[in-house]
């Protein structure tokens, strides 16, 4: 798979998990502990604790990655950024005072071994994985 394969597809994926913590039927109400944003406090599938705050950044990540698989430069940027980010995200939600970012989005729980996952898929994308770099955009 290329850099920007990987980004078209994560950003696809993104989008989707970010709409999907809107869906009732897909994303059960359910209260955060420590979390005061409540406003689509759910589990996403049942599984995955998400609120407004954080459906709004997956659709953020989602619209990077689909704007970034536009060049090589950009997927390889994204792919790094989105490894550091969740390699961030999995300590945070370690750690009980930032689990749920200070009361903003809920990190814990199976959060945590999705985002270890991303971050090690894009850590291999950003910086492991090699391609010629030729930044021909999208037709």
């Amino acid at each position: 798979m290329s850099a920007r394969a990987f980004a078209t597809v994560f950003g696809i994926v993104f989008l989707v998990a970010g709409a999907a913590g809107f869906v009732p039927g897909l994303s059960p109400t359910h209260a955060h502990p420590g979390v005061s944003v409540t406003a689509s406090s759910r589990l996403a599938l049942g599984l995955f604790p998400v609120n407004i705050l954080h459906n709004l950044v997956h659709l953020a990540f989602g619209l990077w990655g689909v704007l970034a698989a536009r060049s090589v430069t950009a997927a390889f940027g994204y792919a790094k950024g989105v490894a550091i980010i969740y390699a961030v995200l999995t300590v945070m939600g370690l750690i009980p005072l930032t689990a749920t970012t200070f009361g903003l989005v809920p990190l814990y729980g199976n959060d945590i071994w999705l985002h270890a996952l991303l971050a090690l898929v894009a850590g291999y994308f950003g910086f492991v994985h090699r391609e010629a770099v030729t930044d021909t955009p999208l037709r």
